[in-house]
C-alpha cells in the first residue's frame, strides 16, 4: 500500500503533459497498426494460395477470399480514421469536462435533492456519453453489416432485426450497467485506499453471476436455444463427453442462421455442470464427424485447463488494473490536463487512467495472442490424439473456404492481431497430407459461408 501511495505521488506532477502523452501514443499506435495493415494488404494482393492449400482450394475461391480480405482491410482503414477523428475531437475540444458540467447542471435543476450525488451524476453522464458514441458509430455498424457483409453473402439479418438488437442491447446496458456502475462507485467511495481489493472481489462475483445468468436470461432475448435432436450427432457428442469425463448436462442448437451465416460452437456453465451449444449453420454445413472433431478441439481446451488458465490470467489482470487505478485516482495533474479543474469524478479518473494504460495494454494483447496461439496448437494436438486428425483438418479447410477467411498472413501482422494460427500452420501441425479432393464451396450444402467464432476453432 505504501509503495502504491508513493508511486502515485511521484506521478502526480503539476503541469505534467498527460494529454500530449496520450495523444502522441494514440497517433503512434495508429501509425504502427497502419504499417502492419499495409504489410498484410500486400499479402492480400497475392494471386496464388499458399503451397499447403494449392491442392485444397480452387483459384476462384482463393480470389474471392483475397477480395474479401482487401475489402475488410479498406473498411478497417476508413473506420479507423473515423474513430481517430472522434477521439481527437473529444480530447482537443475538452468534450468530457463539458459533458460532465452539462449533465451536472441538468441534474441540479431537475433531479430531487436526494439524487444529486456523484453516483447519479455519473449514471446520467455515462448514459448520454454512451448514447452519443452509439449514434456516431451507427453508420460504421450499418455499413459493416448491410454493405460489406452483404456484398460477400454473409449477412442474413434485416434492418428491423438489426435495429431491434440495437435497442435490446441499449436497454440491457441500462438495466445491468446502472446497478453495476453504481456498485463500482460505491465501493470506491466507501472503502478508502484499499478499494481495489474490494473491486477485485466484486469483479469475480460479477463474472460468476454473468456465467450463470447470461444463457438463462440474456441469450434468449436474441436467439432461440433448442435441445439437439436424437441422432448420430447427439450420440457422437455425448460419447465424446463421456470419454473425456466432461460434465455435460445438455446439448443445444442455436438459431444463429437468422442473423448470419457465421457459425459457432461453445460450452458454458459451472465446473460441475456444462452445456454445449452448436450453431445450426455449423450442423448444416458439416458432416457429423466434422462437428464432433470441432467439439473435440473445443473440449481439448477444457481438458487441458486452457479455459481455467485464461480465467486465472484474467483475474490477475483485473487485480493489477484496479491496483494501478488506485495510483491514478487522486492524480490531480491527470484530471487537470484533460480539463477537470474543480471536480475529480471517479469514472472520469478511470477513463483517463485507461487511456494512460493503453501502451501496457498493447503489450498484454501481444503476449495473450502468443499464448492463445499456443493453446490452439495444443487443442489441435488433443483432437489428433483422440483420432480426429483427418476430420479436424477437413473441417478447418471447409470453414476457411465457407468463411472466405484469410489464407495467409504477414508474420508481424499475425503476431499482433491473430489469436489463432493461420490455416497452413495448423494443417502442417496436423500432418495433413493434402490428398483429399479440392473443396468446392458450391458442393457444401449451400452458398453461405460459416466460421467458428468466439472461442474459435
Amino acid at each position: 500500500m505504501d509503495l502504491l501511495r508513493r508511486f502515485g505521488q511521484f506521478l502526480d506532477r503539476p503541469g505534467f503533459p498527460w494529454k500530449r502523452l496520450v495523444v502522441t501514443f494514440q497517433i503512434a499506435q495508429y501509425i504502427f497498426e497502419g504499417f502492419l495493415s499495409f504489410r498484410q494488404y500486400k499479402i492480400l494482393q497475392q494471386t496464388r494460395p499458399p503451397k499447403t492449400l494449392e491442392g485444397e482450394v480452387k483459384q476462384e475461391t482463393f480470389d474471392k477470399s483475397q477480395a474479401y480480405g482487401r475489402a475488410k482491410a479498406q473498411f478497417g482503414l476508413y473506420s479507423g480514421v473515423y474513430s481517430q477523428i472522434q477521439n481527437f475531437g473529444t480530447i482537443y475540444f475538452d468534450l468530457l469536462p463539458q459533458l460532465w458540467d452539462l449533465t451536472g447542471t441538468w441534474i441540479h435543476r431537475s433531479a430531487p435533492q436526494g439524487f444529486t450525488g456523484e453516483i447519479t451524476h455519473t449514471l446520467v453522464f455515462f448514459f448520454v456519453y454512451n448514447l452519443g458514441t452509439t449514434i456516431l458509430n451507427l453508420p460504421i455498424a450499418y455499413y459493416s453489416t448491410f454493405v460489406l457483409e452483404e456484398r460477400f453473402g454473409f449477412n442474413k439479418s434485416t434492418v428491423k432485426l438489426w435495429v431491434t438488437d440495437l435497442l435490446k442491447g441499449q436497454a440491457l446496458g441500462i438495466a445491468l450497467g446502472a446497478p453495476l456502475l453504481s456498485a463500482f462507485l460505491a465501493i470506491v467511495q466507501k472503502t478508502g485506499n484499499s478499494f481495489f481489493y474490494y473491486l477485485f472481489l466484486f469483479g469475480i462475483g460479477v463474472q460468476l453471476f454473468a456465467i450463470t445468468i447470461y444463457p438463462i436470461a440474456i441469450l434468449p432475448l436474441f436467439n432461440k436455444l433448442s435441445p439437439l435432436k436424437e441422432g448420430e450427432l447427439k450420440t457422437g457428442v455425448e460419447g465424446l463427453a463421456k470419454r473425456l469425463d466432461f460434465p455435460l448436462k445438455q446439448l443445444f442448437v442455436i438459431d444463429g442462421s437468422k442473423r448470419s451465416a457465421h457459425s459457432n460452437a461453445y460450452f458454458y456453465g459451472l465446473p460441475w455442470k456444462k452445456h454445449i451449444v452448436i450453431y445450426d449453420t455449423l450442423i448444416e454445413k458439416s458432416e457429423t464427424e466434422e462437428v464432433v472433431a470441432v467439439l473435440s478441439h473445443e473440449l481439448g481446451h477444457w481438458s487441458l485447463s486452457h479455459t481455467t488458465k485464461l480465467f486465472g490470467i484474467a483475474q490477475f489482470h483485473m487485480f493489477y488494473v484496479f491496483a494501478l487505478f488506485s495510483v491514478f485516482i487522486n492524480n490531480r495533474s491527470l484530471y487537470q490536463s484533460f480539463g477537470f479543474h474543480r471536480e475529480f469524478p471517479i469514472i472520469i479518473g478511470f477513463i483517463l487512467f485507461s487511456e494512460a494504460l493503453a501502451p501496457m495494454d498493447m503489450v498484454i494483447k501481444l503476449l495473450m495472442n502468443v499464448l492463445s496461439r499456443r493453446f490452439e496448437f495444443e487443442a489441435d494436438e488433443f483432437a489428433v490424439k483422440l483420432g480426429y486428425s483427418t476430420e479436424l483438418a477437413r473441417s478447418l479447410i471447409k470453414l476457411q473456404i465457407q468463411n472466405l477467411s484469410t489464407m495467409d498472413a504477414d508474420w508481424m501482422y499475425a503476431s499482433y492481431h491473430f489469436s489463432h494460427p493461420i490455416l497452413p500452420e495448423r494443417l502442417g501441425a496436423l500432418g495433413w497430407s493434402g490428398k483429399e479432393k479440392k473443396a468446392d464451396p458450391k458442393a457444401m450444402n449451400g452458398e453461405k459461408p460459416s466460421v467458428i467464432t468466439g472461442r474459435e476453432l
